[in-house]
This record gives structure tokens, sequence and C-alpha cells, in this order.
């Protein structure tokens, strides 16, 4: 069943129209506004064959709970989520040592947002998200992502532990994130088949997912701050793998 959202702001609104312009299906553009940047998005819209209605301010503010809308918002239809069936046919498919993904149980959508976009720049063939506890492509996500939520193979699993597993049997290497690991990140060999696992925010790996990781990485730190952001860890790990395979 396909998964229908919201999506508001010109920015994501664009990024939609133009990386999956199939899955809009409406739009709601605010009356009266004329300036360049919505005349843009009008366009992109008509092109698209996207049947759009004008209304006032106070129902876009309705149809968003008063979310930063910039005077448009789509109807969008997504493909149904990816589960870990889904997941496997894609790495049965992939010519190249997969480079993978794997949150634990990040709930704020900024972060979802920001880590699929360091992975679609990184090349990451797939982000995996538990299904419970986490956040799935809300309008937030999409918004932040900036398109890579239409372009990232994007998977939501019942069981986390199960689709570690999975991974490991098909020669993946289980790469964890967590500041008190005696290795640092720099001395890992990322060049093979590899999943970054990310924990959740403020509270990193959960026990079982840390035990299931072969290596556990830290990012050295030299200033007093304990840790990072989730979304500017991912990117660090990110690209010291796309550093090192691209060395290779």
């Amino acid at each position: 069943m396909a998964q229908e959202e919201r999506i508001y702001g010109v920015h994501a609104v664009r990024a939609a129209l133009k990386y999956d312009p199939a899955h809009v299906v409406e739009a709601w553009l605010e009356s009266g506004r004329h300036d360049q940047r919505m005349a843009r998005v009008r366009d992109a819209l008509r092109r698209a064959g996207v049947t759009t209605h004008l209304v006032r301010r106070r129902e876009l503010d309705a149809l968003t709970g008063g979310g930063v809308h910039q005077g448009v918002v789509i109807r969008y239809q997504g493909p149904p989520p990816q589960d870990q069936e889904d997941l496997e046919a894609l790495l049965e498919g992939l010519e190249s040592a997969p480079l993978l993904l794997v949150l634990d149980q990040v709930q704020d959508p900024h972060n979802l947002g920001a880590c699929l976009r360091t992975a679609d720049g990184a090349g990451v063939h797939a982000v995996v998200v538990p299904r419970d506890r986490a956040v799935g492509l809300t309008p937030t996500v999409h918004k932040v992502a900036s398109g890579a939520a239409g372009r990232v193979p994007f998977f939501q699993v019942t069981n986390l532990a199960r689709c570690l597993d999975m991974l490991k049997q098909r020669g993946v290497w289980l790469v964890g994130a967590d500041g008190e690991a005696e290795q640092s990140l720099f001395e890992l060999d990322l060049t093979g088949p590899v999943a970054v696992v990310m924990g959740a925010e403020g509270e990193g790996l959960r026990r079982l997912t840390r035990e299931a990781c072969d290596f556990l990485a830290r990012i050295p730190m030299a200033g007093p701050v304990g840790s990072l952001n989730v979304s500017v860890a991912t990117g660090i790990l990110l690209y010291e793998a796309v550093r090192q395979r691209s060395r290779d």
C-alpha cells in the first residue's frame, strides 16, 4: 500500500517535483503570491500535470498543522515502505561491495533527513531503520533531505537484530559508532562490504545492536565536547569509507 503524506516548503516541494514527479498527486498554493520562487513552483507543477488549488494562507496553515509551508503544500503518494526481503533483493543485484547505513532508533526527523542527504552524496546503497521507535519518511524528513529521500533506497525492518544477522551472513562487516570504543575510525579498513551502524540521539547504540557489530569505532575528539550530532558523525564515518574506497 502506498504511503501518503503532505510535503511542504518551496525547497522540499521543488525537490519532489524534480526527482519524483510521478508521485505528486495534488498541490495547494497560496493565492495572491506572484514572486519568482512561487512562479518556478507553478511551472514545475504544470509540467508534471499536477492538479493545483489556489487557497488562502490559513488553509495552508491547517493542512500543515502550522508548519512553515512557505505558501505551498503537495500531496505525495510514495511507494510502500521496503522491508528486509526487499533489502536482500537489492543486495543480490549489487555489482560492487555494498556500503550501507543503519540507523538504530533515530527519532528526530531533522537528523534522518540530514543522514539521507549525506548518504545520497556518499553513494550509499541503502539506509536501514527499525520500524518501531524510529522516525520514517515524514514531510520534515523530505524537506531536510532535499530530494535524497526519494533517491536513496530506504528500508524499514521489523527486527533490526535479525536484519543485522542477515547482513553478516552475506559477508557485510558491521561497524558501529561508539564514543567509548578503543579503536579510532581511521584505523579501520572500510573498503569491503560495510554497514555503518549509528545509534540514537543521546543514547547511542542499543546493547543488542552494539553486540552484533563486528567492530566498534570512535571519532577522535580533540576538544572537551564528548560527542557529535548523529548526522554529523554519520557524515564523518561515511566519507572516511568513501575516501578509502576511492583510494583503492
